[in-house]
Protein backbone atom coordinates (compact mmCIF):
# COMPACT_ATOMS: atom_id res chain seq x y z
CA UNK A 1 0.00 0.00 0.00
CA UNK A 2 1.13 3.33 -1.09
CA UNK A 3 2.01 5.66 1.60
CA UNK A 4 0.29 9.12 1.16
CA UNK A 5 3.42 11.81 0.20
CA UNK A 6 3.84 14.35 2.82
CA UNK A 7 2.58 17.81 1.72
CA UNK A 8 5.29 20.58 1.53
CA UNK A 9 5.36 23.10 3.98
CA UNK A 10 3.97 26.54 2.65
CA UNK A 11 6.88 28.89 2.52
CA UNK A 12 6.91 30.78 5.54
CA UNK A 13 7.02 34.72 4.96
CA UNK A 14 10.38 36.70 6.16
CA UNK A 15 9.81 38.08 9.41
CA UNK A 16 11.36 41.48 9.50
CA UNK A 17 14.04 41.50 12.28
CA UNK A 18 12.79 42.75 15.64
CA UNK A 19 13.63 46.59 16.37
CA UNK A 20 17.06 47.06 18.02
CA UNK A 21 14.87 49.55 20.28
CA UNK A 22 12.87 46.95 22.02
CA UNK A 23 15.83 44.80 23.18
CA UNK A 24 16.52 45.49 26.95
CA UNK A 25 20.42 44.63 26.49
CA UNK A 26 20.79 47.88 23.74
CA UNK A 27 18.43 50.07 26.17
CA UNK A 28 20.66 49.74 28.55
CA UNK A 29 23.70 49.84 26.64
CA UNK A 30 22.38 53.09 24.66
CA UNK A 31 21.37 54.42 27.96
CA UNK A 32 24.65 54.34 29.34
CA UNK A 33 26.12 55.89 26.29
CA UNK A 34 23.58 58.70 26.85
CA UNK A 35 24.59 59.48 30.23
CA UNK A 36 28.10 59.93 29.49
CA UNK A 37 27.16 61.64 26.33
CA UNK A 38 26.17 64.16 28.73
CA UNK A 39 28.31 64.31 30.83
CA UNK A 40 31.33 64.81 28.25
CA UNK A 41 29.66 67.55 26.87
CA UNK A 42 28.60 69.09 30.27
CA UNK A 43 31.84 69.73 31.83
CA UNK A 44 33.43 72.45 29.89
CA UNK A 45 29.85 74.37 30.29
CA UNK A 46 29.99 73.82 33.69
CA UNK A 47 33.87 74.99 34.08
CA UNK A 48 32.87 77.80 32.32
CA UNK A 49 30.52 78.89 34.52
CA UNK A 50 32.98 78.66 37.29
CA UNK A 51 34.96 81.18 35.19
CA UNK A 52 32.11 83.70 34.87
CA UNK A 53 31.70 83.05 39.03
CA UNK A 54 35.33 83.60 39.79
CA UNK A 55 36.32 80.30 40.81
CA UNK A 56 38.87 79.60 38.03
CA UNK A 57 40.38 81.83 35.47
CA UNK A 58 40.69 81.98 32.22
CA UNK A 59 44.13 80.32 31.64
CA UNK A 60 43.34 77.89 34.56
CA UNK A 61 40.19 76.60 32.23
CA UNK A 62 42.42 76.49 29.46
CA UNK A 63 45.07 74.46 31.22
CA UNK A 64 42.09 72.49 33.13
CA UNK A 65 40.56 71.61 29.60
CA UNK A 66 44.36 70.63 27.96
CA UNK A 67 44.57 68.30 30.62
CA UNK A 68 41.40 66.89 29.75
CA UNK A 69 42.32 66.86 26.05
CA UNK A 70 45.68 64.93 27.24
CA UNK A 71 43.97 62.38 29.19
CA UNK A 72 41.61 61.19 27.38
CA UNK A 73 44.09 60.79 23.98
CA UNK A 74 46.26 58.12 26.07
CA UNK A 75 43.93 56.48 27.57
CA UNK A 76 41.84 55.92 24.22
CA UNK A 77 45.09 53.73 23.03
CA UNK A 78 45.50 52.34 26.41
CA UNK A 79 41.48 51.47 26.51
CA UNK A 80 41.69 50.16 23.36
CA UNK A 81 44.21 47.53 24.38
CA UNK A 82 42.36 46.40 27.90
CA UNK A 83 39.07 46.25 25.93
CA UNK A 84 40.32 43.60 23.30
CA UNK A 85 42.05 41.84 27.17
CA UNK A 86 39.05 41.87 29.51
CA UNK A 87 35.86 42.52 29.60
CA UNK A 88 34.32 45.08 27.60
CA UNK A 89 31.59 45.80 29.97
CA UNK A 90 34.19 45.60 32.94
CA UNK A 91 36.46 48.55 31.09
CA UNK A 92 33.25 50.51 30.72
CA UNK A 93 32.57 50.26 34.70
CA UNK A 94 35.70 51.51 35.85
CA UNK A 95 36.69 54.33 33.34
CA UNK A 96 33.57 55.18 33.55
CA UNK A 97 34.03 55.25 37.11
CA UNK A 98 37.46 56.84 36.68
CA UNK A 99 35.07 59.97 35.16
CA UNK A 100 32.97 59.90 38.28
CA UNK A 101 35.82 59.91 41.19
CA UNK A 102 37.32 62.77 38.97
CA UNK A 103 34.09 65.06 39.23
CA UNK A 104 33.94 65.70 43.04
CA UNK A 105 37.87 66.22 43.00
CA UNK A 106 37.15 68.80 40.43
CA UNK A 107 34.24 70.32 42.76
CA UNK A 108 37.17 70.14 45.63
CA UNK A 109 40.03 71.97 43.91
CA UNK A 110 37.56 75.27 42.89
CA UNK A 111 38.81 78.17 43.95
CA UNK A 112 41.52 76.12 45.82
CA UNK A 113 43.45 74.22 43.89
CA UNK A 114 44.62 74.48 40.18
CA UNK A 115 47.10 71.31 40.38
CA UNK A 116 43.80 69.34 41.98
CA UNK A 117 41.76 70.59 39.39
CA UNK A 118 44.04 69.68 36.88
CA UNK A 119 44.74 65.86 37.56
CA UNK A 120 41.56 65.78 38.15
CA UNK A 121 40.44 67.13 34.36
CA UNK A 122 43.24 64.29 33.38
CA UNK A 123 41.35 61.60 35.29
CA UNK A 124 37.98 62.55 33.66
CA UNK A 125 39.74 62.70 30.31
CA UNK A 126 41.17 59.47 30.44
CA UNK A 127 37.56 57.90 32.16
CA UNK A 128 35.71 59.30 28.76
CA UNK A 129 38.96 58.22 26.34
CA UNK A 130 38.60 54.66 28.11
CA UNK A 131 35.27 54.73 27.63
CA UNK A 132 34.74 55.30 23.38
CA UNK A 133 36.51 51.78 22.16
CA UNK A 134 34.86 49.74 25.05
CA UNK A 135 31.41 51.04 24.05
CA UNK A 136 32.29 50.85 20.53
CA UNK A 137 33.13 46.70 20.96
CA UNK A 138 30.55 46.25 23.21
CA UNK A 139 27.84 47.16 21.12
CA UNK A 140 29.13 44.91 18.32
CA UNK A 141 28.73 42.22 21.26
CA UNK A 142 25.11 42.93 22.24
CA UNK A 143 23.52 43.34 18.87
CA UNK A 144 23.38 41.06 16.51
CA UNK A 145 25.07 41.70 13.08
CA UNK A 146 21.74 42.45 11.01
CA UNK A 147 20.96 45.35 13.43
CA UNK A 148 23.71 46.96 14.05
CA UNK A 149 23.40 49.99 11.61
CA UNK A 150 20.22 50.55 13.25
CA UNK A 151 21.71 50.84 16.84
CA UNK A 152 25.01 52.79 15.94
CA UNK A 153 22.29 55.30 14.29
CA UNK A 154 20.64 55.40 17.93
CA UNK A 155 23.82 55.85 19.40
CA UNK A 156 24.84 58.77 17.33
CA UNK A 157 21.59 60.31 17.91
CA UNK A 158 22.35 59.53 21.65
CA UNK A 159 25.38 61.79 21.16
CA UNK A 160 24.20 64.20 19.13
CA UNK A 161 21.11 65.16 21.15
CA UNK A 162 24.21 65.18 23.83
CA UNK A 163 25.52 68.31 21.97
CA UNK A 164 21.96 70.19 22.66
CA UNK A 165 20.48 69.02 25.96
CA UNK A 166 24.13 68.90 27.64
CA UNK A 167 24.74 72.69 27.58
CA UNK A 168 20.67 73.55 27.60
CA UNK A 169 20.31 71.50 30.58
CA UNK A 170 22.96 72.71 32.62
CA UNK A 171 22.48 76.36 31.79
CA UNK A 172 18.78 75.94 33.58
CA UNK A 173 20.03 73.66 36.33
CA UNK A 174 22.65 76.60 37.04
CA UNK A 175 19.60 79.18 37.76
CA UNK A 176 19.14 76.90 41.10
CA UNK A 177 22.55 75.18 41.32
CA UNK A 178 25.91 76.14 42.23
CA UNK A 179 28.96 74.81 40.23
CA UNK A 180 30.25 72.77 43.10
CA UNK A 181 26.23 70.72 42.49
CA UNK A 182 26.11 70.87 39.05
CA UNK A 183 30.34 69.10 39.13
CA UNK A 184 28.83 66.27 41.60
CA UNK A 185 25.77 65.72 39.13
CA UNK A 186 28.04 65.40 36.11
CA UNK A 187 29.86 62.48 38.43
CA UNK A 188 26.08 60.67 39.28
CA UNK A 189 25.52 60.61 35.22
CA UNK A 190 29.34 58.60 34.82
CA UNK A 191 28.08 56.54 37.66
CA UNK A 192 24.72 55.67 35.46
CA UNK A 193 27.10 55.34 32.16
CA UNK A 194 29.24 52.98 34.54
CA UNK A 195 26.17 50.88 36.30
CA UNK A 196 23.58 50.66 33.73
CA UNK A 197 24.61 48.97 30.45
CA UNK A 198 24.91 45.05 30.69
CA UNK A 199 27.35 42.68 29.92
CA UNK A 200 27.74 41.97 26.15
CA UNK A 201 27.12 38.41 24.53
CA UNK A 202 30.67 37.73 23.05
CA UNK A 203 30.96 35.01 21.32
CA UNK A 204 34.53 34.69 21.29
CA UNK A 205 36.97 35.13 24.22
CA UNK A 206 39.01 38.42 24.84
CA UNK A 207 42.24 36.01 25.37
CA UNK A 208 43.72 33.11 23.43
CA UNK A 209 43.17 30.84 25.68
CA UNK A 210 46.40 28.58 24.04
CA UNK A 211 48.18 32.15 24.99
CA UNK A 212 47.17 31.70 28.51
CA UNK A 213 50.34 29.09 29.57
CA UNK A 214 53.44 31.48 27.79
CA UNK A 215 53.66 35.12 28.78
CA UNK A 216 50.96 37.87 27.60
CA UNK A 217 52.03 40.60 24.99
CA UNK A 218 53.33 43.98 25.89
CA UNK A 219 51.07 46.74 25.66
CA UNK A 220 52.89 47.81 22.73
CA UNK A 221 52.83 44.54 20.85
CA UNK A 222 49.44 44.27 21.18
CA UNK A 223 48.80 47.89 20.36
CA UNK A 224 50.65 47.61 17.31
CA UNK A 225 49.41 44.44 16.30
CA UNK A 226 45.49 46.47 16.27
CA UNK A 227 47.25 48.98 13.53
CA UNK A 228 48.72 45.69 11.86
CA UNK A 229 44.82 44.35 11.90
CA UNK A 230 43.47 47.95 11.06
CA UNK A 231 46.06 47.81 7.54
CA UNK A 232 44.79 44.89 6.61
CA UNK A 233 41.73 47.03 5.15
CA UNK A 234 42.18 49.44 2.77
CA UNK A 235 39.21 51.04 3.32
CA UNK A 236 39.36 51.61 6.54
CA UNK A 237 43.18 53.59 6.19
CA UNK A 238 41.08 55.52 3.25
CA UNK A 239 38.28 56.48 5.42
CA UNK A 240 40.53 57.61 8.19
CA UNK A 241 42.74 59.48 5.76
CA UNK A 242 39.75 61.57 4.35
CA UNK A 243 38.16 61.72 7.95
CA UNK A 244 41.61 63.03 9.64
CA UNK A 245 41.35 65.62 6.14
CA UNK A 246 37.39 66.92 7.27
CA UNK A 247 38.29 66.87 10.56
CA UNK A 248 41.51 68.97 11.28
CA UNK A 249 41.13 71.25 8.04
CA UNK A 250 36.78 71.42 7.49
CA UNK A 251 35.83 71.41 11.07
CA UNK A 252 38.86 73.46 12.18
CA UNK A 253 38.51 76.02 9.83
CA UNK A 254 34.64 76.52 10.32
CA UNK A 255 35.24 76.50 14.02
CA UNK A 256 37.52 79.80 14.15
CA UNK A 257 36.02 81.27 10.89
CA UNK A 258 32.87 80.67 11.77
CA UNK A 259 32.89 83.30 15.15
CA UNK A 260 34.75 85.89 13.22
CA UNK A 261 32.46 85.72 10.14
CA UNK A 262 28.92 86.09 12.20
CA UNK A 263 30.17 89.02 14.36
CA UNK A 264 32.25 90.48 11.15
CA UNK A 265 29.68 90.11 8.12
CA UNK A 266 27.01 89.99 9.97
CA UNK A 267 27.11 91.66 12.95
CA UNK A 268 25.57 89.25 15.36
CA UNK A 269 25.93 86.31 17.53
CA UNK A 270 22.66 84.77 15.74
CA UNK A 271 24.43 82.95 13.01
CA UNK A 272 26.90 81.45 14.91
CA UNK A 273 24.18 79.66 17.20
CA UNK A 274 21.94 79.30 14.62
CA UNK A 275 24.53 77.46 12.68
CA UNK A 276 26.08 74.96 15.08
CA UNK A 277 22.28 74.23 16.15
CA UNK A 278 21.44 73.19 12.35
CA UNK A 279 24.67 71.16 12.13
CA UNK A 280 23.32 69.02 15.63
CA UNK A 281 20.05 69.01 14.15
CA UNK A 282 20.94 67.84 10.33
CA UNK A 283 23.07 64.93 12.14
CA UNK A 284 20.72 63.74 14.27
CA UNK A 285 18.25 63.53 11.14
CA UNK A 286 20.96 62.08 9.02
CA UNK A 287 21.19 59.14 11.56
CA UNK A 288 17.55 58.65 11.16
CA UNK A 289 17.57 58.73 7.27
CA UNK A 290 20.70 55.89 7.58
CA UNK A 291 18.97 53.71 10.36
CA UNK A 292 17.29 51.67 7.78
CA UNK A 293 18.78 52.86 4.60
CA UNK A 294 21.38 50.56 3.11
CA UNK A 295 23.12 51.92 0.30
CA UNK A 296 23.93 49.24 -2.61
CA UNK A 297 27.34 51.09 -2.64
CA UNK A 298 27.68 51.65 0.91
CA UNK A 299 30.85 53.13 0.92
CA UNK A 300 30.74 55.52 -2.30
CA UNK A 301 27.29 57.16 -0.33
CA UNK A 302 29.42 56.94 2.74
CA UNK A 303 32.31 59.24 1.12
CA UNK A 304 29.69 61.30 -0.88
CA UNK A 305 28.07 62.16 2.94
CA UNK A 306 31.48 63.15 4.41
CA UNK A 307 32.76 65.10 1.36
CA UNK A 308 28.92 67.16 2.06
CA UNK A 309 30.97 68.70 5.02
CA UNK A 310 32.81 71.16 2.44
CA UNK A 311 29.57 73.28 1.63
CA UNK A 312 30.21 74.53 5.36
CA UNK A 313 33.33 76.60 4.51
CA UNK A 314 31.78 77.65 0.59
CA UNK A 315 29.41 78.81 2.49
CA UNK A 316 31.65 80.92 4.97
CA UNK A 317 33.32 81.95 1.59
CA UNK A 318 30.52 83.81 -0.47
CA UNK A 319 28.27 87.12 0.69
CA UNK A 320 25.35 84.95 1.38
CA UNK A 321 22.30 85.73 3.33
CA UNK A 322 22.53 83.93 6.57
CA UNK A 323 19.99 81.65 6.35
CA UNK A 324 22.02 80.09 3.78
CA UNK A 325 25.40 79.14 6.02
CA UNK A 326 22.49 77.44 8.46
CA UNK A 327 21.19 75.45 5.67
CA UNK A 328 24.79 74.66 4.61
CA UNK A 329 25.58 73.72 8.14
CA UNK A 330 22.83 71.84 8.27
CA UNK A 331 23.78 69.66 5.06
CA UNK A 332 27.26 69.42 6.53
CA UNK A 333 25.82 67.68 9.96
CA UNK A 334 23.26 64.84 7.33
CA UNK A 335 26.37 64.48 5.91
CA UNK A 336 28.81 63.51 8.57
CA UNK A 337 26.24 61.32 9.99
CA UNK A 338 25.83 59.63 6.35
CA UNK A 339 29.29 58.48 6.80
CA UNK A 340 29.66 58.20 10.72
CA UNK A 341 27.41 55.26 10.57
CA UNK A 342 27.56 53.15 8.42
CA UNK A 343 31.47 53.89 9.18
CA UNK A 344 31.04 52.11 12.41
CA UNK A 345 28.95 49.13 10.87
CA UNK A 346 31.23 48.59 8.65
CA UNK A 347 34.26 48.26 11.24
CA UNK A 348 32.13 46.38 13.77
CA UNK A 349 31.41 43.82 10.46
CA UNK A 350 34.89 43.37 9.40
CA UNK A 351 37.77 44.13 12.07
CA UNK A 352 38.74 40.42 13.86
CA UNK A 353 36.07 40.49 16.54
CA UNK A 354 38.65 40.39 19.29
CA UNK A 355 40.58 42.92 17.76
CA UNK A 356 37.76 45.42 17.38
CA UNK A 357 38.26 48.13 20.33
CA UNK A 358 41.93 48.69 19.64
CA UNK A 359 41.18 49.08 15.87
CA UNK A 360 38.38 51.95 17.01
CA UNK A 361 40.71 53.41 19.31
CA UNK A 362 42.96 53.82 16.33
CA UNK A 363 39.87 55.72 14.94
CA UNK A 364 39.70 57.45 18.07
CA UNK A 365 43.16 58.51 18.36
CA UNK A 366 43.80 59.86 14.96
CA UNK A 367 40.57 61.98 14.14
CA UNK A 368 40.22 63.44 17.89
CA UNK A 369 43.93 63.78 17.85
CA UNK A 370 44.82 65.94 15.10
CA UNK A 371 41.66 67.93 15.55
CA UNK A 372 43.90 70.33 18.06
CA UNK A 373 46.36 70.62 15.70
CA UNK A 374 44.07 71.71 13.24
CA UNK A 375 42.58 74.29 15.51
CA UNK A 376 46.05 75.33 16.25
CA UNK A 377 47.20 75.82 12.80
CA UNK A 378 43.95 77.41 10.76
CA UNK A 379 44.31 80.86 13.17
CA UNK A 380 47.75 81.69 12.61
CA UNK A 381 46.79 80.47 8.38
CA UNK A 382 43.71 82.65 8.88
CA UNK A 383 46.81 85.46 9.65
CA UNK A 384 48.72 85.01 7.50
CA UNK A 385 46.76 84.34 4.18
CA UNK A 386 43.03 86.02 5.30
CA UNK A 387 40.24 83.40 5.56
CA UNK A 388 38.82 83.49 2.59
CA UNK A 389 41.76 81.41 1.09
CA UNK A 390 42.13 79.41 4.06
CA UNK A 391 38.11 78.19 3.41
CA UNK A 392 38.98 77.74 -0.14
CA UNK A 393 41.72 75.58 0.37
CA UNK A 394 39.41 73.66 3.43
CA UNK A 395 36.36 73.21 1.30
CA UNK A 396 39.00 71.99 -1.27
CA UNK A 397 40.36 69.53 1.03
CA UNK A 398 36.56 68.50 2.10
CA UNK A 399 35.91 67.68 -1.33
CA UNK A 400 38.74 65.78 -2.84
CA UNK A 401 40.18 64.08 -0.13
CA UNK A 402 36.96 61.72 0.21
CA UNK A 403 36.88 61.68 -3.22
CA UNK A 404 40.55 60.06 -3.47
CA UNK A 405 39.72 57.48 -0.55
CA UNK A 406 36.33 56.47 -2.63
CA UNK A 407 38.81 55.42 -5.28
CA UNK A 408 40.71 53.01 -2.61
CA UNK A 409 40.21 49.00 -3.62
CA UNK A 410 37.42 47.88 -1.10
CA UNK A 411 35.95 51.77 -0.43
CA UNK A 412 32.99 50.70 -2.45
CA UNK A 413 31.39 48.63 0.13
CA UNK A 414 33.71 49.39 2.98
CA UNK A 415 34.43 45.18 2.77
CA UNK A 416 37.92 43.33 1.25
CA UNK A 417 35.27 41.44 -0.65
CA UNK A 418 32.23 43.10 -2.71
CA UNK A 419 29.09 41.62 -0.82
CA UNK A 420 26.97 39.04 -3.16
CA UNK A 421 24.77 40.68 -5.76
CA UNK A 422 21.18 40.26 -5.12
CA UNK A 423 18.79 37.93 -7.59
Amino acid sequence: MATPSTPTAAKSPTVPPRSVLRDLTFLRLWAGTTASGLATWALPFVLGLAVLHHDLGAAGLGLVLAARTVGFLVAVAVGGVLADRHSRRAVVRWSALAAAVAAPLLAAGLDRSLVLMTAAAALAGAGQGACRPAFQALTAETVAPDQRQQANAAMTMAVRSSTLAGPALTALLAAFLDVWSLLLGIGLLWVVAALVPGKGKATYTAADPAAEAGPRPGFRAEFLEGIREARRHPWFLAGLSALVAVIALGYSATSVALPLISRDRYGTEWVLAAAMTAYTVGALCGALMIARRRPRSQGWAAFAGLAAYGVAPLSLMLPVHPVVVVAAYAVAGIGIELFNVPWFTATQREVAPDKLARVSSLDFLVSYGLAPVGLALIAPAIDAFGVTPVLAVCAAACFLVPAAAALVPSSRHFARTAPPTAD
